[in-house]
C-alpha cells in the first residue's frame, strides 16, 4: 500500500505538504519491517531539524530504528497520541499514526522526494 498522494524518502518516511507545512509518517512497508512498534522518540514542538538529520527513534520488539527529517524545518506538532499507544504506527502509519508536522523552511526541498511509483520500485529491489 502506497498512497499515490504522498512523497517520499528512501529512508521510509511519507510526506504529505499542507500549505508550507508538511506531515510526517514512516511507510506501511517500514512499519512492516519494524515489527511491533512499542516506543517513539519524537523531536520536540520548536525544535529546528536538517532534512537527513536524526530527528527521533521508534523501538519496536525487533530492533531500534532511527527516524531522520525528511525535510528542514521548524517542528509545529508530534503526535501526543502515540505515547500511550505507539502500535498505531503499525496499524494506521497513512492516517492516525503519523509521527509530526513541520514548517518547512524550503518548498524547493520537496522536489528531491520520491514519488510513489519511485519509491515502489526501490522497496521492489
Amino acid at each position: 500500500m502506497i498512497p499515490e498522494d504522498l512523497q517520499y524518502t528512501a529512508d521510509h518516511e511519507w510526506v504529505r505538504l499542507d500549505g508550507d507545512v508538511v506531515t510526517v509518517g514512516i511507510t506501511d512497508y517500514a512499519q512492516d519491517q519494524l515489527g511491533d512498534i512499542v516506543y517513539l522518540s519524537l523531536p520536540a514542538v520548536g525544535d529546528a531539524i536538517e532534512a537527513g538529520a536524526v530527528v527521533g527513534e521508534l523501538e519496536s520488539t525487533k530492533s531500534v530504528s532511527d527516524l531522520f527529517a525528511p525535510v528542514s524545518g521548524e517542528v509545529v506538532s508530534v503526535n501526543e497520541a502515540l505515547e500511550s499507544t505507539p502500535e498505531t504506527v503499525n496499524s494506521d502509519p497513512y492516517g492516525q499514526g503519523w509521527l509530526m508536522t513541520v514548517r518547512v523552511a524550503d518548498p524547493g526541498a520537496l522536489e528531491g522526494l520520491l514519488d510513489a511509483a519511485t519509491y515502489g520500485a526501490s522497496i521492489e529491489s
